[in-house]
């Protein structure tokens, strides 16, 4: 970024049908059941998947666990609702093969985090929060509109709109800034998969003249350079396509690298981990510092030590559009242990799934996004 603030700053989104959505989304379908039946489950679950094969690994603490039939209903329902169901395909929902290697929780971890307000972190970490008057949602633009061309690519199939669509897709939008504020689309990159054989001419009618209207809005204009398809073809998608893990789309899930990221991964994690919980919690907080005016942006940083309530530190960043010590005052009266994160977000529920898609922000009917 220049120090004018004049540059170009670009995103990505993916659909839930790209390999790691697919991971991410039955990572948080099997959180769900688990906190479904009880709350206070400790969950951490990768998931990979790739062909026929879907592997779900990782650490559970509950007296109410799943059975394997009951893993796998969850899974393939997963598979299902995300739109893999042809089952002359080497992935789909009915065919697929289930491997399931979750065990228990480590002993060492679960006396360490405890349970109540001063429970301890569930990992060490640093975590970031970010939030900006650049949109409605308090998104920055790039991500916003890549997760609208992908939510708009998900409907149009969803809803038979468009017959030759099918669920992989990723988007990349690219937004030109001046003096730190965006003006205008440059470019776009739109890649979906389609059934074989499908019109290439077609295909690149249909993003120009439907997709791109109808999801950027008033950002849409003649003037943008569009990347449809660039390879060509795109027929072979989703895990037959390319193998997918729980947790490579970070970036995609947070701001499209418009804010620093702290490394940590959300999905599968119960919300003892502060990976995902202080995460959503300095989000709510650096929300609350742009509706209140005291910036246009926030960034805040949190971090903290594996077993210990408070955080190790706790710093917020208005890049120059605000006064940095208010807002740190401001910042400082909010409560970052983790057990009071969960208690005020009311996070003991199984509202995950809901968040593995098109972003953890910025959607209407998550507590962080009140």
């Amino acid at each position: 970024m220049s120090a004018h603030g004049n540059f170009l700053f670009t995103s990505e989104s993916v659909s839930e049908g790209h390999p790691d959505k697919v991971a991410d989304g039955i990572s948080d379908a099997l959180l769900d059941a688990y906190l479904t039946r009880d709350p206070k489950a400790r969950v951490a679950i990768e998931t990979l998947c790739k062909d026929g094969l879907v592997v779900v690994a990782g650490e559970v603490s509950t007296a109410a666990l799943l059975s394997t039939a009951e893993i796998e209903t969850v899974v393939r329902q997963t598979i299902r609702a995300i739109g893999y169901t042809d089952p002359t395909e080497k992935f789909s929902a009915d065919t697929v093969t289930i491997t399931n290697a979750i065990g228990q929780q480590s002993r060492a971890i679960a006396q360490g985090v405890g349970y109540g307000k001063d429970q301890g972190a569930g990992d060490q970490g640093l975590m970031f929060g970010f939030a900006t008057t650049e949109t409605p949602e308090l998104l920055p633009l790039p991500i916003s509109l890549a997760h609208a061309l992908t939510r708009e690519l998900a409907h149009a199939r969803k809803s038979a709109a468009v017959a030759w669509l099918r669920p992989d897709a990723k988007a990349q939008v690219t937004v030109r800034y001046e003096q730190h504020r965006p003006v205008a689309v440059t470019d776009v990159v739109v890649s979906t998969q389609h059934v074989r054989g499908q019109d290439p001419g077609e295909i690149k009618a249909w993003v120009s003249g439907v997709l791109l209207p109808r999801a950027l809005g008033p950002w849409h204009h003649a003037g943008i350079k569009t990347f449809i398809n660039p390879t060509g073809v795109f027929d072979t998608g989703g895990p037959e396509g390319d193998c997918g893990v729980t947790g490579r789309k970070i970036i995609v899930d947070t701001y499209g690298g418009y804010a620093r990221h702290g490394g940590g991964a959300f999905s599968g994690k119960d919300p003892s981990k502060v990976d995902r919980s202080a995460a959503y919690y300095a989000r709510y907080v650096a929300r609350q510092i742009v509706l209140r005016g005291l910036a246009q942006a926030a960034e805040i940083q949190v971090s903290y030590a594996i077993g210990v309530a408070q955080p190790v530190s706790i710093t917020v960043d208005t890049r120059g559009t605000g006064d940095d010590r208010l807002a740190a005052h401001y910042a400082a009266q909010f409560d970052f242990r983790p057990g009071a994160i969960i208690e005020q977000l009311d996070l003991l529920r199984p509202i995950y799934t809901a968040t593995t898609n098109y972003g953890h922000f910025g959607k209407a009917g998550l507590p962080w996004e009140v």
